[in-house]
């Protein structure tokens, strides 16, 4: 959509954030696309009951497939289903073709005057080969704001050890996706899923995330680099986690919605779109990760969007590649398993999407005073509900487990740094914004 944001003041709307720790109801004014204290002389107002205004969310795991897989999404089309999702910022992963390994991958993304600020992550080794640590400093002079092989782990120690002393200086975050490959061998699910009797198929086991996240841990602790663990899944690694944190090492973790709100006992029916890695936990795991993120221990959700072309993910479970896409779904999904399940205050959910978030990455803390800067916010309607119909989403893919699912929650509107990249055509009660 990307057009200037009109000026307008919304009344009685309730008002969410987590920087000046406010939870209030009260105005929405946008004045000249920046945020106003009150409306200025002949500016639309309108009543803002029943709407929410959150800051605008930040996704630090999203694979937007550009360059090399146009027909499974593009920075356009994920940036546009970010905005539908309420996000402004999203951190992108460099497992593109090729991998964002040089400077001029990254600059590409930054260039790209998409609905949503994009913020490169770029590869820790070159060509993601896990050999060679790549360019660190050429890539973090381009605009990387962190580096990751996501989509593999850095199994060599040494290496691993070398990027991350290097990170460190660089003051910038590593990403990992803990996975250990020699544990996880050829496996494509928990043994909790009736589906992997059934037909067979071969297990990952816990140990194969829980190795793999002691060890980076160990190696933050070791190098003094701030290590992000990426879409935990298990129990034993949140306890990993929170041991590594009460020793004050710079660590942190995130968690998915689809991690959040399903488990591997659901899975029973042999579909592609339930095909994740990490895979789908048990129930046990399930709970340990919504205890970490309501009591701070993950600070951070994500939504590891990862879309596939159409045609892929239909071939029966075995058959499919790994990955589930999730922005447009994630605020309703998340808030489900917390707000409606787990009993978060809106408060501290939102800021599991804004403020954790953009301290990893070093965004200045989302937030709702007006200042000098350009305003980003979404407007959210948690009394509206709305069914799951990847069909209609604006990613080009449709690998979505929450297909056919009411969830509650609707994005009604978002705005990115000044500019409208999203307005609900299914907003029967919307002002008159023009």
């Amino acid at each position: 959509m990307r057009r200037p944001c009109p000026s307008f003041c919304l009344n009685n709307v309730r008002r969410i954030d987590p920087v000046a720790g406010e939870d209030a109801r009260g105005r929405l004014c946008v004045r000249n696309g920046r945020l106003a204290a009150a409306p200025a002389a002949g500016m639309p107002e309108h009543d803002g009951s029943g709407l929410t205004v959150l800051p605008g969310l930040v996704d630090v795991h999203v694979h937007f497939r550009d360059p090399g897989m146009p027909l499974a999404e593009d920075r356009f089309s994920g940036s546009a289903a970010a905005a539908r999702g309420g996000f402004t910022h999203v951190v992108t992963m460099p497992n593109t073709t090729p991998p964002c390994d040089c400077p001029a991958a990254v600059r590409a993304q930054v260039e790209a005057g998409t609905d949503v600020h994009i913020l490169p992550s770029a590869c820790i080794s070159t060509g993601r080969g896990g050999r060679a640590v790549a360019d660190l400093a050429a890539l973090a002079a381009a605009g990387a704001v962190a580096f990751t092989d996501d989509g593999s782990m850095v199994a060599d120690d040494a290496v691993m050890r070398q990027a991350m002393r290097q990170a460190a200086a660089l003051g910038i975050p590593v990403f990992d996706h803990a996975m250990d490959p020699a544990l996880m061998a050829n496996g494509i699910i928990r043994g909790e899923a009736p589906l992997a009797a059934r037909l067979g198929l071969p297990v990952i086991p816990p140990e194969t995330e829980v190795v793999a996240v002691r060890r980076d841990l160990a190696l933050a602790g070791e190098t003094g680099c701030a290590m992000h663990l990426q879409h935990l899944s298990c129990a034993g690694s949140v306890e990993a986690l929170r041991t590594a944190l009460r020793h004050g090492w710079p660590v942190s973790g995130e968690a998915t919605p689809h991690h959040l709100l399903l488990t591997a006992e659901q899975i029973a029916e042999d579909d592609g779109n339930w095909r994740m890695n990490p895979p789908l936990g048990s129930r046990s795991d399930r709970e340990a990760l919504l205890e970490a993120v309501i009591d701070g221990t993950i600070a951070i959700l994500a939504t590891d969007h990862a879309p596939h072309a159409p045609g892929t993910k239909n071939k029966g479970f075995a058959r499919a590649p790994f990955g589930v896409i999730g922005l447009e779904n994630a605020l309703s999904a998340s808030w489900l398993a917390l707000g409606g399940a787990g009993g978060m205050s809106l408060l501290e959910f939102t800021a599991r999407w804004t403020r954790g978030p953009a301290a990893l990455v070093g965004l200045p803390p989302p937030g709702l005073r007006p200042d000098d800067c350009p305003a980003s916010f979404t407007l959210v309607d948690f009394s509206a509900s709305w069914t799951v119909e990847p069909d209609r989403f604006a990613s080009r893919s449709r690998n979505c487990p929450f297909a056919g699912r009411t969830l509650p929650g609707r994005v009604r509107m978002t705005v990115c740094e000044g500019r409208l990249t999203w307005l609900d055509p299914d907003w029967a009660d919307a002002p008159c914004f023009y």
